[in-house]
Parts: C-alpha cells; sequence; structure tokens
C-alpha cells in the first residue's frame, strides 16, 4: 500500500472517530439534560402525588401502550364489516344503529377480561372484539335510572383520558353534576383536609384504568361507581357497567349525550341537548 493510501486512510479514520465523538457526547448530553428533567419532575410530583396515584398513573401508561392503535381507529368511520354488531337485529334502540357505528361506540381492543367477555359480541379478522351495541344501548338506560334518583350536585364524573374531559364537563354541565376532568387529585373524596375535597353520592368514570384513582376512592368511602368500560376492563371495583369504546372521541361524545338526555328525561325534564353539544372541536 503506497503512503498516500496510508494517509488517506489515517484521516478518514480519524474522520470517522472524531464523529463518533461528537455523536457520543451529544448523547450523554441529552442523557444528562433528560436525567436532570426528570429529576426536577419527579421531585415535583413527589409533593402532590401518592403512592396509589402513582401506580394509577404507571396503569393508565400501560393500557395507553396496549390501545393506542385501537383508539385511533375507533374514532374512524366504522365499516361495511362492522355491521354485526349485535345478536337480534331488530331490537329497539335509543338512536339507530348505524349512528353507534359511525362513531365506533362498538369497536373494542385487542385484548379481552373475562369480566368483559359477555359484553363482546364477536372478535373481528383484525383481531378486534366487537361489543355488543344492544348491551350499550340497555345500559345507558339502566345508568340513567339509577343516576336519577340522586341529587344532581351529588353526582361526581371524572375523566382523566383527553377524548373524554370534554363530554364529560358537558354531562355535568347537562345534568347539574360536577365533574373533575384530567387529573384526579389524591384525596379529593377521602381527605376532608384538602381544600378541593368532596362527598359524592355516585361516581360516573371514563375508564377505570386511566380513573382508577378516583374509583379507588370512591370504593373506599363506599359510593357507587358507573363505569364505561372497554374490552380490556377489570369491574371489580364497579358497580354499574356501560360497555363501550371509552377511548375513541365520537364514542365518548355520544355516550355521554345519551346518558345525559335519557338521565333528564327520568327526571322529567324537557332541555333536550343534540349530539353536536357534546362533540369537542379538533
Amino acid at each position: 500500500m503506497s503512503e498516500d493510501n496510508d494517509a488517506v486512510e489515517l484521516d478518514e479514520d480519524a474522520e470517522t472517530e472524531a464523529v463518533d465523538a461528537d455523536v457520543e457526547e451529544e448523547a450523554d448530553t441529552t442523557e444528562e439534560s433528560t436525567a436532570d428533567a426528570g429529576a426536577e419532575e419527579a421531585s415535583a410530583d413527589a409533593e402532590t402525588e401518592t403512592e396509589a396515584d402513582a401506580e394509577a398513573a404507571a396503569e393508565e401508561a400501560a393500557a395507553a401502550d396496549d390501545v393506542a392503535v385501537e383508539g385511533d381507529e375507533a374514532d374512524e368511520e366504522a365499516t361495511p364489516f362492522d355491521d354485526d354488531v349485535m345478536p337480534d337485529d331488530d331490537v329497539d334502540l335509543l338512536i339507530p344503529v348505524e349512528d353507534y357505528l359511525s362513531a365506533g361506540v362498538h369497536i373494542g381492543t385487542q385484548q379481552k377480561t373475562a369480566d368483559m367477555e359477555r359484553f363482546i359480541h364477536r372478535v373481528r379478522d383484525d383481531g378486534l372484539y366487537v361489543l355488543d351495541v344492544s348491551e350499550t344501548d340497555g345500559r345507558i338506560r339502566t345508568a340513567a335510572d339509577f343516576l336519577a334518583n340522586y341529587d344532581p350536585e351529588q353526582i361526581l364524573v371524572t375523566s382523566s383520558r383527553q377524548y373524554g374531559r370534554f363530554p364529560a364537563q358537558k354531562f355535568a354541565d347537562a345534568v347539574g353534576a360536577r365533574a373533575r376532568t384530567g387529573r384526579f387529585i389524591p384525596g379529593t373524596l377521602t381527605n376532608p383536609d384538602y381544600a378541593g375535597y368532596i362527598e359524592p353520592d355516585v361516581v360516573v368514570v371514563t375508564d377505570p384504568i386511566g380513573d382508577a384513582q378516583a374509583v379507588k376512592e370512591a370504593i373506599t368511602v363506599g359510593i357507587p361507581v358507573i363505569a364505561m368500560c372497554d374490552s380490556n376492563n377489570q369491574l371489580s371495583n364497579v358497580d354499574l357497567v356501560i360497555p363501550t369504546n371509552n377511548k375513541g372521541r365520537r364514542a365518548l361524545s355520544v355516550v355521554y349525550w345519551l346518558l345525559a338526555n335519557e338521565t333528564l328525561d327520568r327526571r322529567g325534564a324537557d332541555t333536550v341537548f343534540a349530539l353536536e353539544d357534546f362533540e369537542d372541536e379538533l
């Protein structure tokens, strides 16, 4: 090999080492920045979060990873393949079955629990479980019957999931209930010394996984829990289930809209809300 070629190779090796060194230095800097940011966030959270809240957040994160794709699909328009969504096509529904389909209320996740099996109609070829829309419809009516027996201000509705926050708040406004959307502060139902402490008689949650802290506190103080449950939810701490896609934006809007109108109807109110009132603009 000639000296010129040796020099070229040495120059290339030196350049490669320099690039590698820059990449390593950048990676180290990124890791240090990430570590510092994480430490600051952990310190801030430690002042306000309890161990139970941290566990609930972890559960929500894990669930979100599992069903992110399904949640996105649930908010898309249904295909003709989804027409088979209940065993009895002649059942009398609150709204046309096509409206349930277009909102994706029937679309579950690719996981199911033994608790939710009785609410599942079938499984699609792509692995998504299809919820029985007639069960959803019937449980909305049952939940409305139940809620109509309570003082409106003693009903609490919660939603930590982003797509459930707007319709949950609209439901609360419509029926005169209270809402806690976003992060549920530990002690809301159990710590009288907390400034935001309340004593509701019943809690409606958008998802028992995302709203695990609210469910835990409701059980602690002994108040019933109505929960919107997808095919992957556990029902051990739920008193009344509304089987539905609880991750899709349009699905949650439809279910909260129907629940609000049915609850008002049971009270003898003349007010009727339109679905558009419960749909948040993107």
